[in-house]
């Protein structure tokens, strides 16, 4: 288990170019939608956009949990072994479409993406009630609704979370990833334009490509999280 959820952060850091291109105008606009007084208190500012990535970490959290959990009613009804296989065959193959996508040498993956608009759309207005963003706590539950932003590299990680068939590794698979998006996040909240000028950069974006292709190619070798069941031999009496 300690390798997948290493790999899941070091996924998210090495994700830092598709979260840039994908949230980089949510960040910058949120970042910039604040009142003027807060954006000139450094520390304050700071804190607001830090909780904006923290709330969108706990929905990748919750998303875990329950990937796991309907990973487990999954293998319940098919062959364990089988199932975890197929799952994480599947998820490796996502996460090669998703580094083909950001090379620019495929747009596949946008079909995927956009299987997640229909409860974007439902989602997304609940956002308006905590405008403007004025405490931390709004700034955190607005971050927990931008979570749920349809992408590609989530939706792989997702579906590799759910064949740990249990939602307390599930949840730390999704921790672990969007742990490991905060820094350059974080960082593109408090210097919006030069990352995201960074990220616009083709040889950059097809280094991190290739990097997020290799995770993809050896994901299907990585030890399943799930558990395993001893049995019991039998104890013969001899009378």
């Amino acid at each position: 288990m300690t390798l997948n959820l290493i790999a899941a952060f070091t996924l998210g850091l090495f994700s830092t170019v598709h979260c840039l291109g994908m949230c980089g105008g949510i960040i910058t606009a949120l970042s910039l939608g604040l009142p003027e007084t807060i954006r000139l208190n450094k520390r304050r500012f700071a804190l607001l956009v830090s909780c904006y990535n923290f709330g969108r970490v706990l929905s990748y959290s919750l998303a875990g949990a329950l990937a796991g959990f309907f990973g487990q009613v999954l293998l319940n009804l098919i062959d364990d072994d089988f199932g975890h296989y197929v799952l994480r065959g599947l998820a490796g193959l996502l996460l090669v479409l998703l580094g083909l996508h950001i090379g620019g040498w495929t747009g596949a993956l946008r079909r995927l993406e956009g299987i997640g608009l229909t409860l974007w759309q439902i989602i997304r207005p609940i956002g308006g009630y905590f405008l403007p963003v004025d405490t931390p706590y709004k700034a955190l539950l607005l971050g927990c609704i931008w979570g749920w932003l349809p992408c590609g590299l989530v939706y792989s990680v997702l579906l590799w979370s759910a064949t740990s068939v249990d939602p307390v590794a599930g949840t730390l698979t999704m921790l672990c990833l969007g742990l490991g998006t905060l820094p350059g996040m974080i960082t593109a909240g408090l210097f919006s334009s030069s990352l995201q000028q960074l990220a616009t950069r083709a040889n950059i974006r097809k280094v991190f490509a290739l990097i997020i292709i290799c995770f993809g190619l050896l994901s299907p070798w990585l030890q399943p999280d799930h558990h395993t069941h001893a049995t019991t031999p039998e104890i013969q009496h001899v009378h």
